[in-house]
């Protein structure tokens, strides 16, 4: 009877592990700008917001982004793919944190400790692309461990001109 009872709370604990997945959370949503965000690591969630979509345009604009580290960050290496109608367009990597050069704050961090940002962020670009995608994100270490992963769906009608 024990032995069954055990058997049986193991398979819901699998079920409900393999059933779940994170929410869509919203980054930012206004007329003509909106961004949502769903993790892509089965295993962790994270926060991440902006006060307000238009400031994206801008070259420089603040963020809040929260997450408990389950790996160790010695380096870490960014990879960003664009996705429009199931095929990927547009791929970037860069790396964050590595021998000799130290891009990001959170360089060193161990697992168990927690990041959080808060403070300005530039992407770089002068514009966001209009149209809906899909960005997809991803955050490896040095053991090529995802420290962490997002799909980002963006949704933008801004007109720069």
């Amino acid at each position: 009877m024990k032995t069954s009872n055990a058997l049986l709370f193991i398979l819901v604990l699998v079920y409900i592990n393999a059933s779940t997945e994170w929410p869509t959370h919203t980054v930012c949503k206004e007329d003509n700008l909106e961004i949502h965000y769903k993790s892509c690591d089965p295993e962790q969630d994270f926060a991440l917001s902006i006060d307000h979509c238009s400031d994206i345009a801008t070259h420089t604009f603040d963020i809040r982004a929260a997450m408990v580290l389950r790996h160790d960050i010695k380096e870490l290496y960014a990879k960003l793919d664009m996705i429009i109608n199931g095929k990927t367009v547009l791929t970037y990597s860069e790396t964050l944190c590595g021998p000799g050069h130290s891009k990001a704050i959170f360089c060193g961090k161990k697992k168990g400790e927690h990041l959080y940002y808060e403070g300005p962020v530039t992407l770089g670009i002068k514009e966001i692309p209009q149209g809906d995608y899909t960005l997809s994100a991803k955050l490896t270490n040095q053991d090529h461990v995802i420290v962490a992963c997002a799909d980002f769906t963006v949704k933008n009608y801004l007109d720069y001109y």
